[in-house]
């Protein structure tokens, strides 16, 4: 898993040459037969970190992957002393319904180590908290144990005091019943008398688990009635005399928008048939990750194209384009605040509410989104700090960079977006080089921390900082050789398969041995902010699998199965909080679908999947090498759903 050695700032990168041979391919002549079941953990499964106090890793419940059998009777089996429940009433109101099996399903006994349920609330260790999405435990009117031989099935009735608390007990649901009704009627008035529900941070809304419009609950994202999808789309990849950076994707209404060479062009998301090219002064060098909610967008690209004189042109220009109409709003360069002429190069570039923001070695800059009025530029102050690079979204944060070279020093700072003023800093401990910004809101940060990452990850720890105050919350220690998380070694917003929400942190483990004879597993697991603890759910690949997460969608976690040597891959919902798994779309087996899906690696690609359509697409293309004569190469490829 060992990267290649890091090339210099604004040099080009080695580009992402597909290895020719998909993952979790077999020997010659596997044999037949369908791929095993969900596997029991294995090696790579996340083990427990060193203990540490305050700010240092805080280990995990034990063996939390432990597959524990279920106590006799199954899961909710009356136990002994207490009279048979009555069975519910088929889909009635307010009774719980029968839970299929599948992934993020609860596994062993409440309180044992395997138990894949929700963590125990403060003050009940081992008691399983009621997730999202399950049946809660009656609270009035639930049987209670009584004298031998009493109580329903025992051959005695009710006393007339017991009819009277069971009556009244029965009362009381029913007003509460009326009451959701009542406030969901009274509150969404578009939503008629469903009731409303929502995840632990909000979500979508609806009803029968669905969520917004339809969609899941938690999220906006629906589930097709066929998740069969066929290929919409093969983009050839432009034909290159050196390494060239394709970098910047999105996804709007209608289009599937792409950066190519010296362009950035809209495609019909589900034809591929060019909506509109923008044609740009030179190679785009950089792209914002978010979009604003009408579709804008930020880029960066190269003072010029390459001449002999010369051949590596710098990334100086910023630029911000509107997606929906194709026209690249303004462009400009800056120069340092020290003074000079010379326009600052960058590495990388962000967008936050109406704020772009550049940064890179030579300092950061910021500008309107509307006209590009510059908020600030690039300083270099006494202690010789400057801003490496920003993460945006929700909220507005920098990696600064203070001290030598060989003895650098680390801080994280929230930001005022519209003046870029500290609200809060945060020192990264010694032994920090670079950091990357995983969310904003809430602020979370990975690093490598004294290089004990070696693995190429650039990840040993994660650290949930408060925003506000710029205290640390906690460390969470996140083993590289257990977990697969990346990170670029030196830009800040350029972390793939870890996502925020739900306060956790949600990451991929490594892949490791399954059931199958040929091909390795994983899962996704999740780590709580606040306590930095493992928590007990997962949601395991299966078999010849391995998921990596792409983004939120409200609770909810958008995850891509990448797929085994005969299978095409599939994009899941994974319930943010009981880690069950709703399949949106599975692509075609066909081997040449194949071939171009597994082109494209999850931790190198830029990947979208928004209502029912995948894309893939490369950042970096370059010269077509002599065994690649006869082979089709591409610049994105896209999937949909009918």
């Amino acid at each position: 898993m060992t990267q290649p050695p890091q090339q210099p700032p604004n040099e080009p990168q080695p580009p992402n040459e597909p290895s020719g041979q998909p993952p979790n391919q077999p020997p010659a002549g596997p044999p037949a037969g369908p791929p095993a079941g969900p596997p029991s953990g294995g090696f790579g499964a996340p083990q427990d970190p060193p203990p540490g106090g305050f700010g240092e890793p805080t280990p995990p419940p034990a063996d939390p992957f432990a597959k524990q059998p279920p106590p006799a009777g199954g899961y909710g089996a009356p136990q002994p002393g207490y009279p048979t429940p009555p069975a519910p009433q088929p889909n009635g109101y307010g009774y719980p319904q029968a839970q299929q099996p599948g992934y993020g399903y609860p596994q062993g006994a409440p309180g044992q180590p395997g138990y894949q349920g929700q963590p125990g609330q403060p003050g009940q260790p081992g008691l399983p908290q009621q997730g999202y999405g399950y049946p809660t435990q009656p609270m009035y009117g639930a049987p209670q144990p009584g004298p031998a031989g009493g109580g329903p099935g025992g051959g005695k009735k009710f006393s007339t005091q017991m009819q009277i608390i069971v009556a009244a007990a029965v009362a009381v649901v029913l007003i509460i019943g009326a009451a959701v009704v009542y406030t969901s009627t009274k509150d969404d008035g578009d939503q008629g008398n469903q009731a409303s529900t929502s995840g632990s941070t909000g979500g979508g809304e609806g009803k029968d688990g669905e969520g917004k419009d339809g969609g899941l609950a938690g999220g906006s994202e629906k589930a097709p009635g066929n998740t069969g999808s066929k290929v919409a789309f093969q983009l050839p990849q432009p034909e290159v005399a050196d390494v060239t950076s394709v970098k910047g994707s999105w996804l709007t209404d209608k289009a599937y928008v792409k950066s190519g060479v010296n362009e950035v062009v809209a495609y019909d998301r589900d034809k591929g048939t060019k909506l509109w090219s923008l044609p740009v002064p030179a190679e785009v060098c950089g792209a914002s990750r978010h979009m604003t909610k009408d579709f804008k967008a930020a880029i960066l690209f190269k003072e010029g194209k390459p001449t002999k004189e010369k051949k590596y042109p710098a990334c100086n220009q910023v630029g911000a384009v509107d997606l929906a109409s194709g026209k690249l709003l303004w462009s400009k360069s800056v120069t340092s605040a020290t003074g000079g002429d010379r326009p600052v190069q960058f590495d990388e570039v962000t967008l936050s509410g109406t704020t772009v923001a550049a940064g890179g070695t030579s300092g950061g800059a910021a500008f309107k989104l509307e006209n590009g009025a510059e908020l600030w530029k690039p300083k270099v102050s006494a202690d010789r700090c400057y801003d490496m690079g920003y993460g945006g979204g929700e909220a507005l944060a920098v990696v600064r960079k203070c001290g030598s070279y060989d003895s650098p020093q680390l801080q994280i700072q929230a930001l005022n977006p519209a003046t870029g003023a500290p609200l809060s800093s945060y020192q990264m401990p010694a032994g920090v080089d670079y950091a990357s910004i995983v969310s904003t809101k809430p602020l979370v940060v990975a690093a490598n921390v004294g290089d004990t990452a070696n693995d190429g990850s650039a990840i040993s720890d994660f650290f949930s900082i408060d925003a506000a105050t710029g205290k640390l919350i906690v460390r969470i220690s996140a083993d590289a050789e257990k977990y697969a998380a990346r990170c670029g070694s030196t830009d800040v917003e350029s972390c793939r398969g870890a996502v925020v929400g739900n306060n956790r942190l949600y990451v991929p483990t490594e892949d490791h041995d399954g059931t199958s004879e040929y091909g390795d597993t994983n899962e996704v697991v999740a780590f709580d902010l606040t306590t930095g603890k493992l928590l007990g759910g997962r949601a395991d690949a299966g078999d010849r699998y391995s998921l990596t997460p792409l983004r939120m969608d409200g609770t909810n976690v958008i995850a891509y199965k990448r797929p085994p040597y005969d299978k095409g891959g599939q994009v899941v919902s994974i319930d943010g909080e009981t880690f069950k798994q709703t399949l949106l779309m599975e692509n075609p087996s066909d081997e040449s679908v194949r071939d171009a899906e597994t082109a494209f690696t999850a931790d190198r690609s830029e990947i979208l999947y928004g209502e029912g359509r995948l894309f893939f697409s490369k950042q970096l293309i370059s010269e077509r090498r002599d065994s690649q004569a006869d082979e089709k190469l591409y610049l994105a490829v896209g999937f949909r759903t009918d």
